[in-house]
């Protein structure tokens, strides 16, 4: 999964240290923001493979995020991993609504995230090799 560009989204630095690490360390680029509003302008410029955001944050939270990216053209395909505080679960037919790839609990392992972000763009390749086949 080497050259794969990973932003991760959240007001808790050291949660964006300790997973940016992890990532770096099994061949990911990462880019980093501390809030969804500085999140939403780099998906735009820098087109991530996939965005790993925290559900509480200041100016906009991880859901306002997600909203925004559904509605843009060049973002509503984004994966997106939600990572929440165990009492600010999302809710099922939300998460399937928005789209949303995968949620975690904090506190979570980075080991676990990374075999989630590794799943879901494995599947993302998988699917987009078979719309190349039904083209072709």
């Amino acid at each position: 999964m080497a050259d794969k560009r990973v932003l991760v989204v959240d007001d808790e630095i050291h949660i964006v240290h300790v997973v940016a690490i992890k990532l770096r360390n099994n061949g990911y680029e990462v880019i980093s923001a501390d809030n969804g509003a500085e999140a939403y302008d780099l998906a735009l410029k820098d087109k991530p493979d996939i965005i790993v955001t925290d559900f509480q944050m200041p100016i906009m939270s991880g859901m306002e995020l997600i909203e925004k990216l559904r509605q843009n053209d060049e973002t509503k395909d984004i994966p997106v991993i939600m990572l929440t505080a165990r009492s600010f679960a999302v809710p099922q037919e939300q998460q399937e609504e928005l789209r949303i790839s995968g949620c975690l609990s904090k506190p979570f392992s980075p080991k676990e995230l990374l075999g989630h972000i590794e799943d879901i763009l494995y599947q993302k390749e998988l699917v987009g090799e078979q719309s190349k086949q039904a083209h072709s």
